[in-house]
């Protein structure tokens, strides 16, 4: 592995350590959330899921990540539109952001490389320091991985800290890998991949693709369930196209659910890839290995989020409930 490009040297992770890193975790894990929240609609059901298994994930911070599309004049837009539409999600679960959420990069990282070190990026170089050897902290990047890359930057040694899984590109047999999230910012993707940091892949086109659902389920299953889920379900369909038989992927819960699960998203030892100036993936079997993920299971993965809902809403209604009863 060769990172002199870099400009800076990361830690050499042993193989025995890097494949105990790359393993499912059995038991309750502290992680972070780095998102583009509103960049599209799956952000928010990740983000949902993610705070409603606290006895799996304790979510210990959110970064707000940059994106340039047609819902951002840039990605600095972008990136307070998104630190915006977490705030609106957390007021609907009750949740004090207060401590929780913090600003990212206002620019792409890009071929200079160089880190800004923005409140998300020195946050997660604090706790990632903070993190006993046998505890890494799982960081768990849905949209162009600036704020995690400029963090490696940084500060290096957090790579031996952290286990990262992140959503983006395409799957490795796919034509090309020019999905979103790696070519926002193609230069912290390609870093993500070369630094040796363990890493969790879950490719879009050809994997994760299989993520979807349709407004008659979300109708049935999210919509009722409390402010949040009429929040989810309404953000839908207002994203939503007037066209017969139509359906979305919800690509970034499959991120989450390999946390929550991870026989619902099965996933491969391979040696990391190579991204191109081409954007498509190279092989090189002498280079460390990653995870990958080959498949997602959509059934479970949904069940357990609408089964969660629906026991919030349950919650939130008690809680309103007891107290009227108080007042009285």
């Amino acid at each position: 592995m060769n990172t002199a490009a870099y400009g800076t040297h990361f830690p050499t992770i042993a193989d025995s350590l890097r494949l105990e890193r790359l393993r499912w975790p059995d038991r309750a894990v502290r992680m972070v959330l780095d998102t583009d929240a509103y960049n599209e609609v799956d952000d928010q059901f990740a983000l949902v899921h993610a705070l409603l298994s606290p006895e799996k994930l304790a979510v210990q911070a959110i970064y707000a990540a940059p994106f340039h599309n047609e819902r951002s004049t840039g990605p600095a837009d972008g990136m307070h539109k998104s630190y915006e539409e977490i705030l609106r999600l957390l007021v609907r679960l009750q949740v004090a952001a207060e401590g929780l959420v913090f600003p990212g990069a206002e620019a792409f990282l890009g071929a200079t490389l160089t880190p800004q070190p923005t409140p998300a990026a020195r946050d997660l170089v604090a706790r990632a320091l903070a993190s006993p050897a046998d505890d890494p902290l799982y960081v768990v990047a849905i949209g162009a991985v600036t704020n995690v890359a400029t963090a490696l930057l940084l500060e290096p040694r957090i790579a031996a800290h952290i286990v990262v899984v992140w959503l983006g590109g395409h799957a490795l047999w796919w034509p090309d890998t020019a999905e979103f999230n790696l070519r926002q910012d193609i230069h912290a993707a390609r870093l993500l991949f070369d630094c040796g940091v363990p890493l969790i892949h879950l490719p879009c086109h050809g994997v994760v693709s299989h993520l979807l659902t349709t407004l008659p389920e979300l109708d049935a299953h999210v919509r009722g369930r409390g402010r949040i889920g009429d929040y989810l379900a309404d953000t839908v369909k207002a994203y939503a196209p007037d066209l017969l038989g139509w359906s979305k992927v919800v690509w970034d819960m499959a991120a989450v659910g390999w946390l929550l699960n991870g026989d619902w998203v099965p996933t491969e030892l391979v040696h990391s890839p190579i991204v191109t100036d081409q954007l498509t993936w190279s092989t090189d079997r002498s280079r460390h290995l990653i995870r990958s993920a080959f498949s997602v299971q959509r059934d479970p993965l949904f069940g357990d989020l609408f089964a969660k809902l629906t026991a919030h809403a349950a919650r939130a209604a008690g809680s309103h409930t007891a107290q009227k009863g108080e007042r009285r």
